[in-house]
């Protein structure tokens, strides 16, 4: 599976991008909706401590249930989502996606599940989500089966005015550039290698299995990442960067959640 996203300003647009999409043969169970929705009630605050996988089911899984209109019977998760705030998610793909983030979606969520495949879910995106999600944008993704069809929804989103996901991955590290050229420049590390493998560590921090865990609890995993980006550049300083921007990432994380809950 493929997936293909598009990040809208305009909920209404978004919307007609789900109907057009499912016109367009994507099933039903593999397109979803997910927007920021700050009516829901805020939980009780829980701890948001980036020591431990934000399971939080204690504050989230409230399930609205189907509704019509743009559902047509589907089913619409909301949660409290760690570092966002309110969200909403159309069907079991949008359900998935919140539960890849941190979410508890609850049983009755949980109990859909048993035919549903997550191949194809896109967890290295779900920090870009999450940050459109912050700036009240809707996003759409959508799960393809092959090229063509991956090929025919980007066609769908694009007429509906969506802006593609490397391009809010790139306004997401704009946002946050001179900040971090800040931190990895006053380790002595300010060449465009520097900043390329402090990315690469700051946004593997964010990945959807590695967030909340310390450099050390994933230590096999990103250091083969490492002998990977070494063998790929030979003459680079690799290790150091990507340490240091992974810890900074892992700090945003917490930072975000502990904003979140006090809002």
């Amino acid at each position: 599976m493929k997936a293909v996203t598009g990040v809208f300003i305009s909920e209404a647009d978004a919307q007609r991008a789900v109907k057009n999409l499912r016109a367009a043969g994507a099933p039903e169970d593999k397109v979803t909706l997910l927007t920021s929705n700050r009516a829901l009630k805020q939980p009780e605050p829980v701890a948001m401590d980036t020591s431990e996988r934000p399971g939080i089911g204690k504050a989230m899984g409230a399930v609205v249930g189907a509704a019509g209109g743009l559902t047509g019977g589907s089913l619409l998760a909301a949660a409290i989502l760690p570092g966002v705030g309110p969200v909403t998610a159309l069907g079991l793909l949008g359900s998935a996606i919140l539960g890849a983030a941190g979410a508890t979606v609850g049983a009755k969520v949980a109990g859909s599940f048993e035919n549903f495949t997550s191949e194809g879910l896109p967890e290295d995106e779900i920090f870009v989500y999450e940050d459109a999600l912050r700036r009240g944008r809707s996003v759409v993704i959508a799960l393809a089966a092959d090229d063509a069809g991956a090929a025919r929804f980007r066609d769908v989103l694009k007429a509906e005015g969506a802006e593609e996901i490397d391009a809010a991955r790139h306004q997401w590290w704009i946002g946050l550039r001179s900040a971090e050229r800040e931190h990895y420049e006053a380790a002595g590390e300010g060449s465009p290698d520097d900043e390329k493998f402090y990315r690469m560590g700051f946004e593997a921090a964010l990945h959807a299995r590695m967030r909340c865990k310390e450099f050390d609890q994933v230590s096999a995993e990103m250091a083969n990442r490492v002998e990977e980006l070494e063998r790929e550049y030979p003459d680079a300083n690799v290790e150091g960067p990507f340490t240091r921007g992974y810890q900074r990432g892992r700090e945003y994380y917490q930072r975000l959640c502990d904003e979140s809950r006090a809002a």
